[in-house]
């Protein structure tokens, strides 16, 4: 008797990069049992928009899941580690000109509720310390150039992302892929064709292939070829409240002691990265174009790093500030840039990747590889972004400078989803922001923590010629104890280059 053939589920990803090929891998990784074939699709005429980029710590899980060693792809794309992100001159405040955004550790479950205690009581006029840094051990290892990984005796695990050139994870991953059975074709897509349902049938190339699946992931970047231009999925901007769409960036020579940390500068028109890799530098300036030439943008960039007169190249990028409405869109899901983009401020790039390619993993094979569930992954998705973008957009709103335009409109903006304005209203009130988190449900997006370091790290505080002298309530807590426990912690941990470049 004749048996009835199985049929063999094809998945064709258009475009490589670090989108493209980070959903090769987990794809690849998940689906190794089934009877799925994927295809990526990459013209080799396009390159990398990335310029040496930053990760939240959810990377490492990234990388757990694909079996890669730090050993093996660290050295193999220049990548540091990274501790957190320090904001320079966002804020005029007294003694808050900088602030450090730590990523969540053991240690914190120690110091954190001290400052979570002192922030409540300056709110409410009392005069504690309550800037962030010298609670949080990674603020620590950030000034002093120190890695996040301890020796083997310190009990606590630490949270840490990392910096790495966007150009070599990209094809790091694209061979990782390739060993995991990925068909890698380079070529140019020059049709879409439809069925009669409105699904993608197949991608037509420059060759004279026809690519059919049955699923089509979209990492063509701003193009978005497939889930815009074929599609015609909505898309919303973000740009009444997120004013940058422009970035200028260049590199300069690496220190003999590599950071630990991304630096995030205030300039007249936006702001400028830094980001430490074994190499170099990377450096950039992301602006808004409607007050700031390229030219104008690259000035100040060169003249804060000392380049006006070399002949280092710069390069111009553009930005689409926003998301769609629709990110998985009859037989296409849209991953990277092709899907939305809010801005590198808070380096969740990847983070958005990541989770939107694990999301969609979990929302397909639920739905029996249907789309049963693609409802609530949209909804999902779009609850990430827009939280994601209310914590970005808060680092303006409460900027207190007054010496552009851009600024000040900043500081003006009343464009801000009810969520935020709840978070704001709760800080400036005086009332408990982690009870606030916790009935809005954003906690698992940003936690308290997280706002409370944007918030306290500002310093909206009242004025110190307003606050009262504290009671011994007020004053449980002894900064020298917690000073003491930071500087004991740090003993167990190594210089970021000796970390990265350890003794054969």
């Amino acid at each position: 008797m004749k048996q009835d053939t199985v049929h063999r589920r094809k998945v064709v990803i258009l475009g490589g990069g670090t989108a493209g090929w980070m959903a090769a891998n987990l794809m690849a990784t998940q689906w190794q049992d089934q009877n799925i074939e994927i295809t990526l699709l990459e013209s080799p005429e396009i390159g990398i928009v990335g310029v040496g980029e930053g990760s939240t710590p959810q990377l490492k899980s990234f990388f757990d899941f694909i079996d890669v060693d730090e050993s093996e792809w660290m050295p193999a794309c220049n990548a540091t580690f990274k501790n957190g992100i320090s904001f320079k001159n966002w804020s005029t405040k007294p003694g808050f000109d900088q602030y450090f955004h730590p990523f969540p550790s053991q240690t914190d479950d120690q110091s954190a509720p001290a400052f979570f205690y002192n922030s409540f009581v300056r709110r409410k006029g009392v005069d504690v310390h309550a800037h962030p840094n010298r609670f949080f051990l990674s603020a620590h290892l950030a000034a002093h150039k120190l890695g996040p990984k301890p020796d083997y005796n310190f009990p606590f695990k630490m949270g840490y992302g990392y910096h790495f050139d966007a150009a070599l994870v990209g094809k790091f991953l694209a061979k990782k892929a390739e060993e995991r059975g990925v068909i890698h074709i380079e070529d140019k897509v020059t049709e879409v064709k439809l069925h009669d349902n409105g699904d993608i049938q197949s991608l037509s190339t420059a060759a004279g292939r026809q690519l059919e699946g049955d699923l089509f992931v979209d990492c063509s970047g701003f193009a978005a070829i497939l889930i815009q231009k074929t599609l015609k999925a909505s898309f919303k901007t973000f740009g009444s409240n997120l004013f940058n769409d422009s970035a200028v960036v260049m590199p300069t020579p690496q220190d003999e002691d590599i950071g630990s940390e991304t630096i995030s500068t205030a300039f007249s028109n936006g702001w400028a990265w830094e980001i430490p890799l074994i190499n170099r530098k990377g450096n950039g300036y992301v602006y808004a174009s409607a007050g700031c030439s390229g030219d104008q943008a690259e000035i100040e960039l060169r003249t804060t790093l000392g380049l006006l007169d070399s002949d280092v190249e710069a390069r111009h990028l553009k930005m689409k500030v926003g998301r769609l409405e629709n990110h998985w869109h009859h037989n296409c899901l849209a991953v990277g840039l092709s899907q939305g983009f809010i801005e590198p401020l808070e380096a969740t790039a990847l983070h958005l990747v990541q989770e939107t390619i694990q999301g969609f993993i979990e929302a397909y094979e639920s739905g029996e590889f249907g789309d049963k569930n693609r409802k609530t992954f949209n909804q999902n998705i779009n609850a990430r972004f827009d939280a994601v973008r209310d914590y970005i957009v808060c680092h303006y709103r409460v900027n207190s400078r007054n010496d552009s335009e851009y600024w000040l409109a900043n500081a003006n903006n009343n464009q801000l989803s009810d969520s935020l304005k709840h978070i704001l209203n709760t800080w400036m009130s005086g009332a408990n922001l982690s009870e606030e988190i916790e009935r809005q449900g954003i906690g698992k997006f940003y936690p308290s923590m997280s706002w409370h370091c944007l918030l306290a790290g500002y310093g909206i505080f009242p004025n110190q010629d307003q606050l009262m002298q504290p009671n011994d309530e007020a004053a449980r807590y002894q900064m020298s104890d917690i000073d003491d426990f930071i500087q004991r912690c740090a003993l167990n941990f190594k210089g970021h280059r000796a970390l990265l470049t350890p003794e054969q």
